[in-house]
């Protein structure tokens, strides 16, 4: 018997006498940017890193790292990996489009940031606010053991300076695509992840990304509800061993 995602695979395709019709209610159209406007903001800044590496380079470089030393990374390599993966890169016609492809341009994946080490940087859960390049903080303390657990005990989430959280926001592209939509929204968040971890090669960090979590227990950390909302994957970065 198929499974659910067999049944939606098959559900889901593009064929020339089945396409989805309907119109476009553009004042229903949800907005591409979160924010937290009660939270306390950081500015990031922008970020130089001291020596181009090539393209070629970074790909050539490019594994999984678990190991990490017990040492800080910067704020400015924590800003210039948020922008990498995922910053406004360029305004265009009055459209801000961001270092990644996303289908639509609807920008379903929102970053939050479990920060464990970074210099001038209190330990805690964050959510990065795109069109600001700020870091607003939705929790204090320590949550290295908490997110550890919520990967399936995975323990890099402890000892990395930093854990990036990838959720969606359905709607923002079911809007659009419907249910065809989820197809995207994964293919989005794999743009982001790629983006990061070949960031972090070129400013010598190492990162992991991680597809297997308790969902609803990483949803509690970065608080939201799991439905409308709801977390996709994740990366770990840090200074190698």
């Amino acid at each position: 018997m198929n499974g659910i995602g067999d049944k939606y695979q098959q559900e889901t395709k593009y064929e020339p006498d089945r396409m989805p019709r309907h119109r476009l209610v553009w004042e229903s159209k949800p907005d591409v940017y979160k924010e937290y406007p009660e939270a306390q903001k950081i500015e990031l800044g922008t970020f130089e890193p001291n020596q181009l590496v090539s393209l070629d380079q970074t790909l050539r470089q490019r594994k999984s790292i678990r190991d990490f030393q017990a040492k800080p990374i910067s704020q400015g390599k924590l800003s210039y990996l948020l922008w990498a993966s995922t910053g406004i890169q360029r305004i265009e016609d009055g459209y801000e489009f961001r270092t990644v492809p996303s289908a639509g341009a609807l920008y379903p994946i929102e970053t939050y940031v479990v920060v464990n080490n970074v210099r001038k940087l209190e330990a805690g859960v964050y959510h990065y606010s795109v069109r600001t390049h700020q870091l607003e903080q939705i929790k204090r303390g320590e949550f290295q053991g908490s997110i550890a657990a919520a990967a399936l005990g995975q323990g890099m989430c402890a000892t990395a300076a930093a854990v990036f959280v990838w959720s969606a926001v359905f709607e923002r592209c079911k809007w659009k695509y419907g249910q065809r939509a989820y197809r995207y929204i994964y293919l989005d968040a794999g743009h982001i992840a790629e983006n990061l971890s070949l960031a972090a090669v070129s400013l010598n960090l190492g990162s992991c990304e991680i597809g297997a979590l308790y969902d609803d227990h990483v949803n509690a950390i970065v608080g939201i509800d799991g439905t409308e909302e709801s977390v996709l994957c994740m990366t770990v970065v840090g200074i190698p061993v």
